[in-house]
C-alpha cells in the first residue's frame, strides 16, 4: 500500500493565471519530483533544520488532567453476544505481510470463590476468510485457552477468563482487503464479518499510509476522546507502546484510584479488576477487528498473583509473532510494515547483554536489509530519554546495556509511554549528546489513562529526585545505573539545570501521534492534542534519513541470511 499522498504545498498565484494548462501540469510534476526527492519548501520543519532549541509549551489549567473512567454500565463495555458468540475481536500482524493473526474471546469471564474454568476444548477456533465478502472459501483453525488471576488470600475475588482464541492466517497477499468471519460453525456461534487489509510488501517504495502510535490508554472519557481522534486520522496500524487497561488501579471488587499505593497501602498483594480487560477489548473491538493492533508490554501488565506469576492477562490476550521473528518470547519480537522493521522490545524482562532478548536483537539486527526495509524504528515502554519528574532515568540500566546496538545498526525512531503521561519529543540525541545520527526519541505515555498527568520537570527547581530512588524494582531488578553525568551541561550532576539540550518539545496534554512514511528517507511525524480539532497539529516534524552521513558500520557476523552487498544507515 505504498503512499501515493504527497504534503500540500502553496503554488505562486501568477501559475493558476496562466491560461497554459501544460505549464500548470509541468510544474505539479516537478513540484512532486522534489517532494520525492526530500525537497520539502513548506512550513513544516525537518530533522536536517536541527537540533532545535528546546520548547516547552505552558500547562493549559483549563484541560481536565485527570482522566474519569467510562463506568461498567457504559454499554459500550458492555458483553451484548450471547453463548458462545465471538467478542473482543482483533486483527495483529505477524512478520510479514503474508500473515496476520486474529484473537477473539467466546463465553463468559467469572470473578469471585469457587470458580470452575471453562474448557478450552469445548469451543473450536475457526476462521472463515476471503477476497471477497460473498465468499469466504479459506478456512484457518487455531488454538485457544483459559488464564486466571489467583490470590493467596481470603476476601479476594480471583478471576477466570472466557476462552481466548489465537488463529494465524496465511498465504495473503500484499496491500489487500481481506474479509473474514471467527467463532466455531458447528455450533454454531460465528461472527459477523468484518474486514482488515494487509501491510505493503517490504520493499523501500512501499509504506502504510499511516502509522498510530498511542500510549498508556486505559478506559476513560479522555481515552474516548484519543480513540476517536485516532479513528478520524484513519490508520493502517496501531502502535501501543504498552500500559493497556490499568486493571492493576482496582481491588478484585472493583474499586479502583488514580494511585494504588496511596490508596490501598495495606493490601497483601496488589490486585488487579480483571473484567477491566474485558470492558477494554469490547470497547476497542470496532477499531481494532479492522485495524492491526502490535504491543509491548508496560509495568501495569505486571499483576502479580498466587505463585509468583505475573503478565498472565498480557500474555495471554494478544498474539506476537514471536515464533516467526524468531524470539522465544511473547515479551519481544519483531516484524515489517512495508518498508520500515519495527523492534518490539522489553523492559521488564532481561536487557543484560548476557540475556536472552540482547542475543536475539543483535541476530536480528544482524539481519535487517536495509534495502527493503531501509526504515528501522524501536519501541518498549520506558524512555531514555524524558525530561519529566516522573520515572526520570528509571530505564537507565536498560540504555546502558542497549543503546549501542541501536545505535551501531541505525534505528531511526524510538517510541516510548510509561507513567510518563505527557508529550515529548527529543533531537536526534546518542549517550545524552546531541548526534546526526542519533535517533528521535518520543514520548506518547498521554493516551488517557486514569493517572494524574505528568507535569513537574525534573530540570525545575527542587524536582531533580534523589538518584537512589530511580531504580524501579521490576525494570532491570532495581539495580542503579544512573550515576550522574560526567561532562556536558549538567556534567557533576544527576539532572540538568534547564531543559536538556537534547529536549527538542515537551507538553503535558492527552494525544496521539501519526507515523507517515513517505519514502525510503522522510517521515512525517504528527503528535495530536485531544483538546485539538482533529485537523489540528500539536506537534509536526519531517524526520530525515542520512544514510550517506551515517552509515551502518561494518558488521562482525550475520546470520541466516546473506550480507546484502551495501548495509546502509540512514
Amino acid at each position: 500500500m505504498a503512499s501515493s499522498s504527497l504534503p500540500s504545498i502553496s503554488l505562486p498565484v501568477n501559475v493558476f493565471e496562466l491560461n497554459n494548462i501544460l505549464s500548470l501540469v509541468l510544474t505539479l510534476t516537478i513540484t512532486s519530483i522534489l517532494l520525492a526527492n526530500g525537497a520539502m519548501a513548506m512550513a513544516i520543519p525537518t530533522t536536517l533544520d536541527g537540533p532545535f532549541k528546546p520548547v516547552t509549551i505552558p500547562l493549559d489549567e483549563s484541560f481536565r488532567g485527570n482522566a474519569i473512567d467510562l463506568p461498567d454500565t457504559d454499554p459500550r463495555v458492555q458483553r451484548t453476544v450471547e453463548g458462545f458468540e465471538p467478542e473482543q475481536i482483533s486483527v495483529s500482524l505477524s512478520s510479514a505481510h503474508d500473515s496476520v493473526w486474529i484473537s477473539w474471546i467466546t463465553g463468559e469471564f467469572q470473578i469471585g470463590n469457587n470458580l470452575k474454568p471453562l474448557d478450552p476444548k469445548s469451543v473450536v477456533s475457526v476462521v472463515r476468510y476471503g477476497t471477497r465478502r460473498s465468499q469466504l472459501n479459506r478456512k484457518a483453525t487455531g488454538r485457544s485457552l483459559v488464564y486466571s488471576q489467583l490470590y493467596p488470600f481470603l476476601g479476594l475475588q480471583n478471576y477466570t477468563s472466557g476462552i481466548i482464541h489465537h488463529v494465524r492466517l496465511t498465504g495473503l497477499k500484499p496491500d489487500t482487503l481481506y474479509h473474514y468471519q471467527c467463532g466455531d460453525p458447528s455450533i454454531p456461534a460465528m461472527s459477523g464479518t468484518y474486514c482488515f487489509r494487509t501491510m505493503p510488501d517490504s520493499s523501500s517504495t512501499s509504506y502504510p499510509s499511516r502509522i498510530a502510535i498511542v500510549g498508556d490508554v486505559g478506559l476513560t472519557y479522555n481515552t474516548t476522546s484519543t480513540v476517536s481522534h485516532m479513528i478520524s486520522n484513519r490508520p493502517d496500524l496501531i502502535l501501543l507502546v504498552g500500559d493497556v487497561t490499568y486493571a492493576n488501579l482496582y481491588l478484585t471488587n472493583g474499586t479502583g484510584s488514580d494511585c494504588y499505593a496511596c490508596s490501598f497501602a495495606n493490601s497483601p498483594i496488589h490486585e488487579t479488576y480483571q473484567p477491566r480487560w474485558d470492558y477494554w477489548g469490547r470497547y476497542m473491538q470496532p477499531v481494532l477487528s479492522k485495524v492491526p493492533i502490535m504491543v509491548v508490554e508496560g509495568n501495569h501488565e505486571y499483576e502479580e498473583q498466587a505463585e509468583n506469576r505475573t503478565f498472565v492477562a498480557y500474555t495471554s490476550r494478544f498474539a506476537f509473532p514471536s515464533k516467526e521473528s524468531g524470539s522465544l518470547s511473547k515479551f519481544y519480537y519483531s516484524f515489517n510494515a512495508g518498508g520500515i522493521h519495527f523492534l518490539m522490545l522489553a523492559a521488564y524482562v532481561s536487557f543484560d547483554k548476557s540475556g536472552d532478548q540482547y542475543k536475539w536483537l543483535e541476530e536480528d539486527l544482524a539481519n535487517v536489509e536495509r534495502e527493503v526495509t531501509p526504515w528501522l524504528v524501536a519501541t518498549w515502554h520506558a524512555p531514555w530519554y524524558s525530561t519529566y519528574k516522573a520515572h526520570y532515568r528509571e530505564a537507565e540500566c536498560m540504555r546502558v546495556a542497549m543503546e549501542d546496538l541501536l545505535y551501531k545498526y541505525g534505528v531511526d525512531v524510538v517510541f516510548n509511554g510509561h507513567q510518563v503521561h505527557a508529550y515529548e519529543r527529543s533531537n536526534r540525541v546518542y549517550n545524552y549528546t546531541l548526534d546526526p545520527c542519533g535517533p528521535v526519541h518520543i514520548t506518547v505515555g498521554d493516551g488517557g489513562n486514569r493517572e494524574k498527568m505528568a507535569v513537574p520537570h525534573a530540570d525545575e527547581p527542587g524536582n531533580c529526585p534523589e538518584p537512589s530512588t530511580t531504580p524501579d524494582k521490576i525494570l532491570g531488578g532495581g539495580k542503579f545505573c544512573g550515576f550522574n553525568f560526567t561532562s556536558g551541561p549538567a556534567s557533576g550532576k544527576f539532572c540538568w539545570d534547564r531543559q536538556p539540550d537534547y529536549s527538542a518539545f515537551r507538553e503535558s496534554s492527552f494525544g496521539h501521534g501519526i507515523l507517515e512514511v513517505k519514502n525510503e528517507t522522510h517521515a512525517l511525524w504528527t503528535w495530536h492534542r485531544n483538546q485539538d480539532f482533529y485537523e489540528a497539529a500539536g506537534d509536526q516534524i519531517y524526520i530525515v534519513r542520512q544514510p550517506d552521513l551515517c552509515p551502518v558500520q561494518p558488521e562482525t557476523y550475520r546470520l541466516n541470511k546473506p550480507k546484502p552487498q551495501k548495509a546502509k544507515r540512514r
